[in-house]
């Protein structure tokens, strides 16, 4: 299984970086996870659009699903004639909401280009991957993934605060991406996002092989969150996500 950054910005897009986007290989199957604005151009670097076989979507922010619009398009109206319609997995009313942002009347939307299917707790397949999700604490509905492949384990938060229940979903992965959305600070919202040295806890207690700082906010210094997650008391490698840093897994 390979994991390749796409797109690693938090909230909105930055000057190295569009908001969040994921791509997982195996077996020939190429899995988008996130969608974030930006995102769509950065991902054309790595595969051509037509050979995207699924897209997932985490939550419903345009960090995390805006750039679908394009894909949209870019599927719809391709010269060679529309594609296969595709499946996106991503939570209740994802295809209502898509279909508003592009101006489109909700039937059909987008519906016929991509098969919408309501993500569910798992796990269940999509492609070659055991995939397994899990609700985490943000403003609306969010979930984290767990993806595996061939005992070979992915664990992404998502946008979440504190969270047991990540901590389970993650247990024992071989990669976690996992948000570092804020620096420490006083007064911090709860259930919105975590700090660097919350990521590097929650990496600690799910005993995770690499922990990668992710959807990093383009208004705070990355090495102050790489620093502060490595207050956090987990032991191994701990790296920031860039654009087209790649994993092998």
């Amino acid at each position: 299984m390979r994991v390749t950054v796409i797109g690693c910005s938090g909230s909105f897009p930055g000057p190295d970086s569009p908001a969040s986007s994921y791509l997982i290989e195996a077996d020939g199957f190429a899995l988008v996870l996130d969608l974030g604005n930006g995102a769509l151009g950065s991902l054309q670097r790595f595969r051509s659009l037509q050979e995207i076989d699924a897209v997932c979507i985490s939550h419903l922010h345009a960090d995390h699903c805006l750039d679908l619009c394009g894909f949209w398009v870019a599927r719809t109206y391709h010269p060679d004639g529309p594609q296969p319609r595709l499946p996106v997995h991503g939570p209740e009313g994802t295809a209502v909401r898509m279909a508003k942002a592009y101006d489109l009347e909700p039937e059909p939307g987008m519906c016929e280009t991509f098969d919408f299917h309501v993500l569910r707790r798992g796990p269940y397949e999509i492609g070659p991957f055991r995939v397994t999700t899990a609700l985490m604490p943000h403003p609306v509905e969010a979930y984290a993934f767990r993806i595996e492949h061939d005992g070979r384990a992915l664990a992404y938060s998502g946008d979440t605060g504190v969270s047991d229940t990540l901590v389970e979903l993650a247990r024992g992965a071989d990669l976690f991406l996992c948000e570092a959305s804020f620096l420490e600070g006083p007064d911090l919202p709860s259930e919105l996002h975590l700090t660097a040295r919350e990521a590097g806890e929650h990496a600690a207690r799910a005993d995770v092989g690499r922990l990668v700082l992710t959807h990093l906010v383009p208004w705070n210094d990355q090495d102050t969150s790489l620093k502060e997650a490595r207050t956090s008391g987990y032991g191994g490698d701990i790296e920031l996500a860039r654009v087209g840093a790649s994993y092998e897994l």
